[in-house]
């Protein structure tokens, strides 16, 4: 379930309650009127059966309630309500397989954005996996993935190509590359450290590492695996299942393949260095891919479920 809290002028008071009560999904619906101060007006409050939000937002939206006041979305951990299981078996399809699209949208909104955060997460994992390949040893790469924070652009890109907002597009392309750059010279820094202080073992090689190596062999197996985990992020991030997810964040070399750049470029290692940088490209453009796929196959599923077009922005062209 979902908690729907409105902030609504007084002259669309009737109208949004009247929506509401009219919509199978709604259910706990409360009005206190002129409880709302900036901006001015009534607070309207209900439960939502998490299946039929989509089409309560959009109804809300056609309304201007969010240009006049406010629509905010909350999740309900446990709900002990007769009246809320009811709303859910009158709803069609299932709340645990529901996107919830405004809320799919402000989750990529802000993992979108390149923060202090996201620079020290992606600086620390690259790091991470440049000591794992020196070292090679399996178990840092695989903490490098975890720890990495790449993929809130990768859906951000996914995000805004599927709704042509070149904004969106641009916002997310610049954190990744930004990110990525910065990765890859902690990993060139990181290196020439601990060749300078002896910890580098003699006459290294990325690609002669026996149990990292693959990542800088990148392959069609590459491609095929980034894709399916594209698939699958998307879908945790829409289901919000964080456990899938973090599957998935183990499941590709776009952080390894980071440091193995930054490695080779500080051992002057030119051909393993592009092989990385291909890794890289590969799997970028698999996870965008299956990303925009899995959005589109999910909003149309979604869409001929309801019978609403929550999500069409990207219908129409290009937006900023």
């Amino acid at each position: 379930m979902l908690h729907l809290r409105i902030v609504a002028p007084a002259r669309h008071t009737e109208a949004v309650v009247g929506l509401l009560r009219a919509d199978p999904a709604a259910v706990n619906l409360a009005v206190l009127q002129a409880a709302a101060l900036d901006p001015p007006g009534d607070l309207i409050l209900c439960d939502l059966a998490r299946e039929g939000a989509n089409q309560v937002v959009s109804a809300l939206r056609e309304l201007g309630i969010h240009q006049h006041g406010s629509i905010a979305l909350e999740h309900i951990d446990v709900s002990v309500s007769a009246a809320a299981e009811a709303a859910e078996a009158r709803v069609r399809g299932y709340g645990s397989d529901a996107a919830v699209w405004e809320d799919v949208d402000a989750r990529v909104r802000d993992e979108s954005v390149f923060s202090a955060g996201y620079l020290a997460l992606i600086v620390i994992a690259s790091v991470i996996a440049a000591v794992g390949l020196v070292e090679d040893a399996p178990i840092l790469i695989v903490g490098a993935m975890v720890v990495g924070p790449e993929f809130g652009p990768i859906a951000g890109l996914s995000v805004g190509i599927l709704k042509r907002r070149a904004g969106r597009i641009r916002t997310a392309a610049v954190t990744l590359v930004a990110g990525f750059a910065a990765g890859a010279l902690a990993a060139f820094v990181a290196t020439a450290l601990m060749d300078t202080t002896g910890l580098l073992p003699s006459g290294f090689s990325p690609h002669a590492q026996p149990l990292t190596g693959f990542i800088v062999e990148p392959s069609a197996l590459s491609f095929a695996v980034a894709l399916l985990a594209g698939v699958a992020g998307t879908l945790s991030l829409t289901q919000a299942k964080a456990g899938a997810l973090i599957g998935v964040l183990i499941s590709v070399t776009t952080i390894p393949a980071v440091a193995a750049i930054g490695v080779a470029t500080a051992l002057g290692n030119w051909q393993d260095a592009r092989a990385a940088a291909a890794q890289l490209a590969i799997n970028v453009v698999a996870l965008v891919i299956a990303g925009v796929l899995t959005l589109w196959v999910q909003r149309e599923a979604g869409e001929q479920l309801a019978g609403t077009t929550s999500w069409r922005e990207g219908s129409g062209p290009w937006r900023t």
